[in-house]
């Protein structure tokens, strides 16, 4: 099986957050709680589904992560933007991602 995190956006301001160990949402992936095995992943649905329902995120999705050398890497493009943030200039102190993190 392949590790996985739980992520969304935050309601307040949109920004891409992630649940981690204490069940709370973090803005950094690498402090993400992974799910190893099918039982953990069904507990982050259901913690994603009560966030979603009171009202503290929205976009919920678990994601297929690996990780290497400690470092959480997620699979999919559109993630890994997410995690790192915007590909190019996008506004004051929002810095462009860093390629050899977004490179597939």
């Amino acid at each position: 099986m392949v590790d996985k995190v739980l992520t969304a956006n935050r309601l307040t301001d949109g920004i891409a957050v992630w649940l981690n160990a204490n069940g709370e949402w973090v803005t950094s992936l690498q402090e993400a709680l992974v799910a190893r095995h099918a039982e953990a992943v069904a507990a982050l649905e259901a913690i994603g589904k009560k966030s979603y329902a009171d009202n503290q995120v929205v976009d919920v999705a678990v994601v297929e992560v690996q990780e290497t050398d400690g470092v959480l890497w997620p699979l999919r493009l559109r993630e890994r933007i997410r995690a790192q943030g915007p590909t190019m200039e996008y506004a004051p102190g929002y810095q462009p991602a860093d390629p050899a993190f977004i490179a597939v």
